[in-house]
């Protein structure tokens, strides 16, 4: 195992997974966690969404004062775990992702953790909830959603006809680029350098989405569609703003809605993951609700908090 070392977050560490290389060559995870202020058994293990990594440091912390130890995972070609030359985000089938979630869970294991609740955002939403519908770990009681990416934001047209005709060719031609309109309004809302609150790194988080290739739209749909059959058997905890910004709305609305999903579909399919499914919404929540405003955040942790004080020891 690699040896830990002081991540670039202050109060963190963090560990090197290797993994079995694949069509990119060599590929690597990596755990960074902070231990809760007294010793506990009770951990959340975090997994970020598209085009991102983990920099929630607020968040992290309020987990650690509350008695629980916090992990997150940059996933492999993302974030902390990204290795020269590779593509980011590249990934052909979500279940790419699982040894990285497995040897993040094998890790907090050898830490004494015996009671783990996930914490999925957005496309770590649908991946957690994907992992949990098939081969979850019995150490882990409980799953929470921030803004899970359970379907596309497209008009029914393109998501009946569009997204799976480009999802065919994905199995076939993975890495043909499908060029998206940039669109900077998500990270105007969030990054310290447009008058936001944060600070983090672009060269991982990219102020415009990338364009994704065909490999990555096959394997989003397929493990959507495939979530579709599943149900799953842990209590679910499924957060979202409570609003969406739609086509022709002004910039202002960037600043309290959910600019990257709706909000409507995320409700309609979270809601039928299973028949333990509590369901909040928040007012003026931006897509990842813990780089919203303070009083909007403040009111997630309360929630998360209550909630998991009845499923975790």
């Amino acid at each position: 195992m690699t040896p830990i070392v002081t991540d670039p977050l202050t109060g963190f560490e963090m560990i090197y997974m290797p993994q079995h290389d694949d069509y990119s060559g060599a590929v690597r995870s990596t755990l960074v966690f902070k231990k809760a202020k007294h010793e506990s058994a009770k951990a959340i293990l975090y997994v970020h969404g598209f085009s991102d990594y983990f920099l929630q440091k607020e968040m992290a912390e309020m987990f650690a004062e509350n008695g629980y130890n916090f992990y997150a995972v940059d996933l492999r070609k993302y974030g902390r775990s990204l290795l020269p030359g590779q593509k980011m985000f590249r990934v052909r089938d979500l279940h790419e992702y699982f040894p990285d979630i497995d040897s993040a869970i094998e890790i907090m294991r050898s830490h004494g953790m015996r009671e783990i609740a996930l914490l999925g955002h957005s496309t770590g939403g649908l991946i957690t909830s994907l992992y949990m519908s098939e081969k979850p770990s019995p150490l882990i009681k409980a799953l929470m959603l921030n803004s899970p990416f359970l379907d596309w934001n497209l008009p029914a047209f393109m998501k009946k006809a569009v997204i799976p005709f480009v999802s065919a060719l994905g199995r076939i031609f993975p890495n043909i680029r499908v060029h998206q309109k940039p669109d900077r309004g998500y990270a105007e809302t969030l990054s310290a350098k447009y008058g936001g609150e944060w600070d983090y790194r672009t060269d991982w988080k990219p102020d415009i989405l990338p364009d994704p290739d065909m490999g990555w739209v096959h394997a989003i749909q397929a493990g959507q569609q495939l979530l579709r059959r599943r149900e799953l058997h842990v209590p679910v905890l499924l957060m979202h703003s409570s609003e969406s910004v739609k086509k022709g709305d002004d910039r202002e609305k960037y600043f309290r809605a959910d600019a990257i999903l709706d909000v409507e579909s995320i409700s309609r399919y979270g809601r039928q993951l299973g028949d333990n499914v509590t369901e909040v919404s928040f007012a003026g929540g931006l897509h990842d609700l813990a780089l919203s405003k303070k009083e909007i955040r403040s009111e997630m942790y309360v929630v998360m908090l209550e909630w998991l004080g009845n499923r975790l020891g």
